[in-house]
């Protein structure tokens, strides 16, 4: 609103405007002011550039065959139960056990980055529907209905990139831009297919840099556009103005499914060392700590008494990998990777990630209070099957009932009923046996702590970093904490065999 205010003033008191516009060197003036406005308007055309750069991309369109769940015909199983043929499947072979299919397609976006044929696209647009392995068959056509059956060179799930080749020569392509180089307004263009219509060109503006969506991972970060990018915009180029790949176009946040002005594509500086690698024949080489991180929200931030955003802490350490190494625990705040604050525009996952392996690294951490620094050798990250391994295939996290909300020695804390948790319990509630703690048979869905998701049948683990295995000791932890003017609570809870993570509880009088 300041500039609004700005011209209020103006239009009140046009002289003193005038003076306070022209007044000494260093004089604050508002952002909008005509001397402080860029000079360039927008660009009265995007044609020439849109032609130059459409031969350059391509439609994706694959095809799969995958199994059809499929209904027991009851006359077919009442001929075939006693011995007889369905009249109407009389003159046909039977063929047992072989289960029924159907082909399935998808149809997406991609751009040429050498006159050789090598293609750019999606990883989501090559993947087998099931999430394992590829489809069976990659057709690239492009702007001149040339059709060429491609061959995966490559695909990296976590970046969600493949790279492609199709067996051509003197193609049209386009180099690479530098994405860091972007600043929230610029003019882009997207080119792709949208919903199977070839060649659509839209433009549009970046709307922010960084952007998260899912919170996890190294490429959890987006630059956000208000170009039109629907279904079908998967895996095309977003080009800045000079006509260089800024980003590749891969999802979109709306509501209804259909554009509504946020459009997400991975900025080059994060896709390109990708596609290279994956062109030499390499899987993607990346930094790895070992560590499972939560952000910094509010009220885990109070519980710790640091600031919101500034860091990240450790629910979970791998052992044996990066961080355990280097005395990494469970409940410190990383708040620095080689000298670079730890927030939510660079995660410590992202600069991990982009950290060479085998590099040595500082990682200033704060624990119970006091900041200290370790060395960390950085490991190379595991694969995806690897990753899914370590984390265990059960996700479990109970069916939210115990039965025991009447259990002798039961006490109410923070809105929630708890009881010690027993092998008994553990077992009712899909408990590891080794977890200590106590239990939750009921939670006040009025309280702080139903907001914050908590439910019946979750452990908690620790309180403020304490361990907890009565009632008793969970109350004594929170007197403790109001007493030294907290306004929450850091509870680690662990939900069936999911993994053990923080919660801060607002323990302010409601």
């Amino acid at each position: 609103m300041r500039y609004a205010y700005g011209v209020a003033t103006a239009l009140l008191i046009g002289g003193t405007a005038f003076s306070v516009a022209t007044g000494p060197v260093g004089a604050q003036v508002a952002q909008n002011a005509p001397a402080a406005m860029p000079p360039h308007g927008a660009p009265m055309s995007f044609a020439d550039l849109a032609a130059k750069l459409q031969p350059a991309v391509v439609n994706i369109s694959t095809r799969q065959r995958v199994p059809v769940k499929t209904q027991t015909d009851p006359f077919e199983e009442f001929f075939r139960r006693f011995g007889g043929q369905d009249p109407s499947q009389q003159g046909q072979t039977p063929q047992q056990g072989q289960p029924k299919t159907r082909e399935a397609g998808s149809l997406g976006s991609g751009f040429i980055i050498s006159p050789d044929g090598y293609v750019v696209t999606n990883n989501h647009l090559v993947q087998g529907l099931t999430g394992t392995g590829t489809v069976d068959t990659v057709t690239v056509i492009l702007t001149n209905r040339r059709e060429y059956t491609a061959r995966i060179v490559g695909r990296d799930t976590a970046s969600d990139l493949a790279l492609l080749k199709i067996d051509a020569k003197n193609l049209p392509y386009v180099n690479w831009g530098d994405s860091t180089r972007v600043r929230v307004g610029d003019w882009v263009l997207a080119i792709g297919n949208p919903y199977g219509l070839g060649g659509t060109v839209t433009a549009g503006i970046i709307s922010a840099l960084h952007r998260g969506i899912t919170g996890v991972g190294a490429y959890d970060r987006y630059l956000q556009t208000d170009a039109s990018i629907n279904m079908g915009n998967s895996g095309g180029p977003m080009f800045d103005l000079n006509g260089n790949v800024i980003g590749i176009n891969s999802a979109l946040i709306s509501p209804t499914g259909a554009n509504v002005g946020i459009g997400l594509a991975i900025p080059a500086e994060l896709a390109k060392p990708v596609i290279d690698s994956l062109r030499r024949g390499e899987r993607p080489s990346r930094g790895y700590l070992g560590v499972g991180l939560q952000p910094l929200d509010e009220n885990i931030a109070a519980s710790l008494g640091l600031p919101k955003d500034n860091g990240e802490i450790v629910r979970s350490v791998v052992p044996g990998e990066a961080a355990a190494k280097a005395g990494i625990q469970q409940g410190d705040v990383i708040v620095k990777v080689g000298g670079r604050e730890v927030n939510p525009d660079e995660t410590v996952s992202y600069l991990i990630a982009n950290t060479q392996v085998g590099a040595r690294v500082p990682v200033e951490i704060v624990r119970d209070g006091r900041h200290q620094t370790v060395t960390v050798a950085v490991g190379q990250r595991p694969t995806e099957e690897q990753l899914a391994q370590q984390a265990g295939g059960d996700t479990d996290q109970g069916d939210g009932t115990t039965g025991t909300a009447a259990t002798p020695g039961s006490a109410q804390a923070l809105g929630l009923t708890l009881v010690p948790l027993t092998p008994e319990l553990a077992q009712r509630s899909n408990v590891p046996a080794t977890v200590r703690g106590v239990l939750i048979t009921a939670v006040d869905p009025s309280s702080k702590a139903a907001d914050e998701g908590l439910r019946a049948g979750y452990v908690i683990v620790s309180v403020n970093r304490q361990a907890v295995t009565t009632p008793a000791q969970v109350s004594a932890i929170i007197e403790t904490a109001k007493k030294a003017g907290r306004t929450s609570v850091l509870l680690l809870v662990k939900a069936g065999n999911a993994p053990e993570a923080f919660v801060g509880v607002d323990i302010t009088p409601q």
